[in-house]
């Protein structure tokens, strides 16, 4: 249990981190640039420029936004519908939202697929919040370290767990032990029943950490897709799957005969009869 619930923490980072990057994933698709365009480009320009737009590698899609579509959403939204109708002109230029196709968050695509757009001679400026894209990949950065601190300390828990566990064992079997030896048995004969202790161990305690993360997410799924809906998203949380849970029981068993064998080469040859 000990070292199940050990390697449960480790588990659930693993988790944790493919849902985090499930997120950020699903962040790309609000990644808006607003590409405002020069007063004098009429709505045949504009039309054309969006078609152009939407050829380019980096863009998922374009949206012409027209000038007079934004003075009437702009009349909803201020209330100052008569100011704006004493106005001799459309103070609005057209608006071409363009949403970017990149796997992850990165802000260096951003900022050079901007620098890109502003050199068109239609583009008289660009908007769009780069500040959360920055703080969002700093914080995921900062959050993969920490785990990757927390799972090495927890791996070495375990090893000293397994480890100490076995010396257990063998101080318990002393006398076995050195009638044993005295029968002619080789350090490999008898240390092998404590490798094939150390394998279970592993096995068992991988089975415990694998059952107490799916038990944690079950728990879990229902506040996540109550959240998720308030958000109008349809976000569902991942499970290990059968690449991380192969990976855990091969870690759990790996540690297992690890530990057992160092402390097996380390205490055994301290018993002679």
């Amino acid at each position: 249990m000990v070292i199940g619930i050990a390697l449960a923490f480790p588990a659930g980072f693993i988790v944790f981190l493919d849902n985090v990057s499930a997120v950020s994933s699903s962040l790309n698709n609000t990644v808006e640039l607003n590409l405002f365009l020069d007063m004098e480009v009429n709505e045949k320009q504009a039309t054309a420029l969006k078609d152009r737009l939407a050829t380019h590698n980096d863009i998922k899609e374009t949206i012409l936004i027209k000038n007079d579509e934004a003075l009437s959403e702009y009349k909803k939204l201020s209330g100052f519908d008569n100011v704006l109708d004493a106005l001799d002109e459309n103070p609005f230029p057209h608006l071409i939202l363009v949403k970017p196709e990149f796997n992850n968050v990165v802000d260096t695509k951003v900022t050079r697929l901007v620098n890109e757009l502003i050199e068109i001679p239609e583009v008289e400026n660009i908007q769009y919040d780069s500040k959360w894209i920055n703080r969002l990949v700093k914080i995921i950065d900062i959050v993969k370290l920490v785990v990757l601190i927390l799972s090495a300390l927890l791996v070495t828990a375990v090893l000293l767990i397994i480890g100490n566990t076995i010396r257990l064992s063998i101080y318990n079997n002393r006398d076995e032990i050195e009638i044993t030896k005295l029968f002619g048995g080789s350090d490999s004969f008898i240390q092998r029943p404590f490798l094939y202790s150390g394998f279970w161990y592993g096995v068992f305690g991988s089975f415990v950490a694998w059952l107490l993360v799916i038990v944690s997410i079950s728990i879990l799924d229902a506040p996540i897709k109550k959240l998720s809906g308030l958000y109008e998203t349809s976000f569902q949380l991942s499970g290990l799957g059968i690449a991380n849970t192969l990976f855990l029981f091969g870690i759990g068993i790996f540690l297992g005969l690890i530990g057992s064998w160092i402390s097996v080469k380390r205490h055994l040859s301290s018993i002679e009869p």
